[in-house]
């Protein structure tokens, strides 16, 4: 069982220095936002990304915000993918979601 929870400790650790990276080449604060976004609520389109960023009044296209969360999700793996139909639907894994809080509050 130790053994178990060291794993995970690294994992998060991991995660963490990953994150941080990620949100220092942030110049705008988008990825801040969308990962707050991803605190708040479960699952998210690209779609409603992009119509939430637009709202926030930031300046993106859909297939930037659909490169940035595909690369969330690959670069992170943070994100969970769920493929239905013709939308692809995003959310935070739920393992990760302390980790994303804890740099969010101290970035």
């Amino acid at each position: 069982m130790c053994t178990w929870v060291m794993v995970l400790t690294e994992l998060d650790e991991r995660t963490r220095e990953r994150l941080k990276k990620y949100l220092m080449r942030d110049e705008t604060g988008i990825r801040k936002t969308v990962l707050k976004l991803f605190l708040e609520d479960n699952t998210f389109t690209t779609e409603s990304i992009y119509k939430y960023l637009v709202s926030k009044n930031f300046d993106v296209n859909y297939r930037g915000v659909s490169a940035m969360v595909g690369l969330m999700n690959t670069r992170l793996g943070i994100l969970r993918i769920d493929v239905k139909g013709d939308h692809n639907s995003y959310s935070l894994k739920e393992e990760h979601r302390a980790v994303v809080k804890s740099v969010l509050e101290n970035y």
